[in-house]
């Protein structure tokens, strides 16, 4: 009985330190491309543009996630680990260049249902989780 004990508990034990070598639990930074999708989707459904509108608007997106990953991956490169105020100074400023790229092809009217509905549900969503406090 001890031997089946002990074999369930390093069983259990190396899956979890097999499990634990991902590294940043799991987090793998997307490729443009793959946040491409997404947004294409939802542009697509949400204003219905002709093909070669949304093929305008893909190369927007692309381009400035490019831009982007090219931008944070400068900052992570001085050896040290940027700020969050650069960080998010640096992203403000690309999505204000991207958002005037977009007012050439969208209508003022389908700018605010990006900027309203459509850009918010992009973000990654983060769970409530256990942020303590609570009580019982």
């Amino acid at each position: 009985m001890k031997k089946q004990l002990l074999l369930a508990a390093s069983v259990v034990l190396s899956i979890t330190a097999a499990t634990a070598q991902d590294g940043g639990g799991g987090f793998q930074r997307r490729t443009p491309e793959e946040r491409l999708k997404p947004v294409h989707e939802k542009l697509d459904s949400a204003f219905k543009p002709d093909a070669a509108k949304l093929a305008q608007l893909d190369s927007i997106f692309l381009a400035s996630f490019k831009a982007q990953d090219a931008k944070m991956d400068e900052l992570r490169s001085g050896g040290q680990r940027p700020d969050r105020e650069t960080m998010m100074a640096v992203r403000q400023q690309l999505t204000d260049e991207r958002d005037a790229k977009l007012k050439t092809l969208l209508t003022e009217e389908q700018m605010k249902v990006w900027k309203n509905d459509i850009e918010p549900s992009l973000r990654p969503q983060r769970g409530a989780g256990n942020r303590g406090g609570g009580g019982n």
